[in-house]
């Protein structure tokens, strides 16, 4: 597991929240469109049968599983990284850092200027604390 120094966290900020971003929209995206097709699915249920664009549906369709695609490709590329994604709707992510020879999680939220808290592996969002002094010295393991 690759571990994060608090700075190390803090120089990916920028890059992660792109990718963030790029999968938070294109799930939305996919959703919206999930949900068009499924207002047909219904509209021809109900009716016994429409005409149908089949064009048109099949173009939505392929839309749809491209943006999926998509959202699925940042969030892999979050985690090729070494960061935990916990909550893509809130963009919330976990970077694994040792204090005192323990494995803790910095913890971050999208939309958060910086990396302010952390908490242990079993205490999860809830359990977060306020970063304090000790991160600033924190060393990666050789």
């Amino acid at each position: 597991m690759k571990t994060f120094t608090l700075d190390e966290a803090q120089s990916l900020l920028p890059l992660l929240e792109s990718l963030l971003k790029r999968a938070i929209e294109s799930k939305k995206a996919a959703e919206a469109i999930e949900g068009q097709l499924q207002q047909l699915r219904h509209r021809i249920f109900l009716s016994g049968g429409l005409m149908v664009d089949i064009l048109s549906v099949t173009r939505q369709r392929a839309e749809a599983e491209t943006l999926v695609r998509r959202a699925k490709d940042a969030v892999a590329e979050i985690q090729a990284i070494g960061v935990q994604v916990k909550d893509l709707e809130t963009g919330l992510l976990d970077f694994p850092c040792i204090l005192n020879d323990e494995v803790v999680l910095l913890c971050w939220k999208m939309g958060e200027p910086r990396i302010d808290f952390w908490h242990t592996v079993d205490a999860g969002f809830r359990g977060r604390r306020p970063v304090d002094e000790r991160f600033g010295r924190s060393k990666k393991p050789n």
